[in-house]
This record gives structure tokens, C-alpha cells and sequence, in this order.
């Protein structure tokens, strides 16, 4: 059986951060061919009078879009480090390709935490699992309540995120790596802007970017 792998995100200003990595992490990747990510499981907080104004299926909505946002923000910022060289020999698995896998299996983002790292991986052909959580609020204008419906798919201002990313390894399900960070981000900040500051110093400890 193939390894599996799952990734994490960044922001602005950094608050507490937690780490941990496998000891045979960088042994193991060596033999990785090819990883894939998830969408992350998202959670939105809005104040009360926002949610007053939007139903739980736009909110759900809202969270599946952040969630796959953060997986094609993640696998933009692994295509970058290829194109310079500072990858190794891997390849990244296309989410576009991930997700419809999964959905043949009827495996969607609101199922998705029912299946195990290693049987996610079966399904997927690959050596290595990245996936996460992910919590933010979006402080917006009492005005832009009622449209927030509206904004499904879209990235508007965000001030504290929490990131928790973990990579397990496909062929036994163990955990090779996980990070989880608390930041702040500020108007206009988008999943790239996240991921890109949090991998700034996550990549140094991550194998296939070392």
C-alpha cells in the first residue's frame, strides 16, 4: 500500500505554536513518490447578529468553501517550491484529481473524518496524507451581514485563524508531522497569504522541504 500525507496554513502575526515531528519522518519521506491533501475541516465563527442573518446550510456552505480553499492554497504553495527546486523528488497529487477519487467513493467534505488516514490513502494511490483543521472568525460590517450569504467561495477580511496540519504516512497510518498554529491576519488576507507566512518557518521542519 502507498503513504499518505496532509498539510497546514499561515498568517500575519504569529501567536503560539506547537510542533511535532516523527523521528523517522525524514527516513520515511525519502521513500515518498508521490502525497496528496484534503480540504482542511473548517470553522467559522461570526457574531451573533451575522448569524442571524444566515441559514446553516450557507454556513455550511461557507466552511466547505474555506476548507477547500486552504487545500488548493496549500497545493499552490507545494507547485511553487517545485518549480524553484526546493522540493524533493515528489510529486503532488492534483486536487481536483483527490477530490473526485474520494467522491467515487461518496467520501465528501462532510464525511470525510469518518475514514482513517490509511484508508483515505488507499483510495487516493499515494504515499503520504496531508490534512487539517481550521478555525477563523470574519469581523465585517454590520452592513455586510446580510450579504454574507452572498459570499460563499470568497475570501473577505479575517482576524485570528488557528491552523492545526498534520502528515500521516500511507502505509501504516502513523503520524509523521504536525503543526498547529495560532495567527492573526488582517483585511484582505487570502488562504495564500495564510499558508504562504505559516510555511515560511512550517517548511524548514517539514521533510520534503528541508
Amino acid at each position: 500500500m502507498k503513504k499518505l500525507l496532509f498539510l497546514f496554513l499561515p498568517f500575519l502575526t504569529f501567536a503560539q505554536t506547537n510542533l511535532y515531528e516523527n523521528p523517522d519522518f525524514d527516513a520515511i519521506a525519502a521513500s515518498h513518490k508521490i502525497i496528496a491533501m484534503v480540504p482542511f475541516k473548517a470553522q467559522v465563527k461570526l457574531r451573533p447578529k451575522q448569524m442571524k442573518d444566515m441559514t446553516n446550510e450557507q454556513l455550511d456552505r461557507l466552511e466547505k468553501s474555506e476548507g477547500e480553499s486552504i487545500q488548493t492554497a496549500m497545493y499552490s504553495w507545494f507547485l511553487k517550491r517545485k518549480k524553484r527546486g526546493d522540493l524533493q523528488s515528489v510529486e503532488i497529487q492534483d486536487p481536483r484529481t483527490t477530490n473526485a477519487l474520494l467522491g467515487k467513493q461518496d467520501i465528501g467534505y462532510e464525511n470525510l473524518l469518518e475514514y482513517t488516514p490509511l484508508e483515505i490513502a488507499e483510495i487516493l494511490g499515494v504515499d503520504a496524507v496531508i490534512s487539517g483543521d481550521y478555525e477563523t472568525d470574519k469581523p465585517m460590517s454590520e452592513g455586510a451581514s446580510v450579504a454574507l450569504g452572498l459570499l460563499i467561495g470568497f475570501w473577505g477580511s479575517t482576524n485570528n485563524a488557528v491552523i492545526n496540519m498534520s502528515v500521516h504516512n500511507a502505509q501504516d497510518g502513523i503520524l509523521l508531522w504536525n503543526y498547529n498554529k495560532k495567527v492573526r491576519g488582517s483585511l484582505g488576507s487570502s488562504p495564500e497569504d495564510l499558508i504562504n507566512i505559516l510555511m515560511r518557518k512550517a517548511s524548514r521542519r517539514l521533510a520534503y522541504t528541508k
